[in-house]
């Protein structure tokens, strides 16, 4: 009988031990679209700040809609724990925002995509009010129509990312803003020889790009906060940063500086 129960007690300190030994999972969200070097930086800095943290998690992606907000509002309900977005008020109201900003103000560098047919009317601007006069195409629920749009130009606001590059190549847009990080890659990705960057400037607004978590993750917030401040010291971040992006556009082209009233 005593051999019994101490047998009985081994295995419940051995299932307690494995049930303490178990990883926890990570719920991240991935959006049902091509991914980008924007993409791959992120999912890597993930991994590095994750480790630097010595937070051992396993990570499982949730496929979700390429609706930003649509996203935000899976992670407000639960439904995954960490999201990447620009931020703004309104979406620090439905999840944790990891106030790193994950591209270092590079989000608000942005770049004009146009038809090539069209480069030779834009080279010509050297003023915000003379790119006013064009249309530019920006996601629905971004917060970047807002910021434009606040700084007096012609936005037409549009649910579907491919439909942004194929309006300019129809020409029914004239151009696409895109960040310093992410127009590159999309434009092979696009692979199509009619469409290209405008070299002569570039649009710069303060802009942050954050790690979101569900509210019930607050230690995975912070274990993210310790991770890339750590890589930040060490100078993991910045070689991450320079491995992926090509930011020599930056000093050979000159700004027009626009204002952010929602930052």
């Amino acid at each position: 009988m005593i051999r019994q129960f101490i047998g009985t007690c081994l295995l419940f300190l051995a299932f307690t031990s494995a049930a303490n030994n178990v990883k926890e999972t990570i719920y991240v969200a991935k959006e049902q679209r091509p991914l980008y070097d924007r993409d791959l930086f992120l999912y890597e800095l993930l991994q590095q700040a994750l480790q630097a943290a010595k937070y051992d998690v396993n990570i499982e992606h949730v496929k979700v809609h390429p609706h930003q907000q649509r996203t935000l509002m899976a992670l407000n309900k639960g439904q995954v724990d960490l999201h990447w977005s620009m931020t703004s008020p309104a979406r620090e109201k439905l999840a944790i925002a990891v106030k790193f900003p994950l591209f270092d103000g590079l989000i608000g560098k942005r770049v004009l995509v146009i038809h090539k047919s069209h480069y030779e009317r834009f080279k010509r601007i050297t003023e915000l009010e003379q790119l006013s006069r064009f249309t530019a195409v920006q996601g629905h629920d971004w917060p970047d129509t807002k910021i434009l749009s606040s700084n007096g130009l012609n936005v037409k606001p549009i649910v579907n990312y491919q439909a942004m590059f194929d309006m300019v190549l129809d020409k029914k847009a004239d151009y696409f803003p895109r960040s310093i990080v992410e127009a590159q890659s999309e434009l092979l990705s696009q692979n199509n020889p009619a469409l290209m960057i405008v070299p002569d400037y570039y649009l710069s607004y303060p802009a942050r790009f954050y790690f979101f978590v569900n509210k019930d993750k607050a230690e995975l917030a912070q274990q993210l906060e310790k991770g890339l401040a750590k890589l930040k010291s060490n100078g993991s971040y910045e070689a991450l940063l320079q491995r992926y992006f090509d930011l020599n556009m930056l000093t050979n082209s000159h700004m027009l500086p626009l204002t952010n009233p929602f930052h």
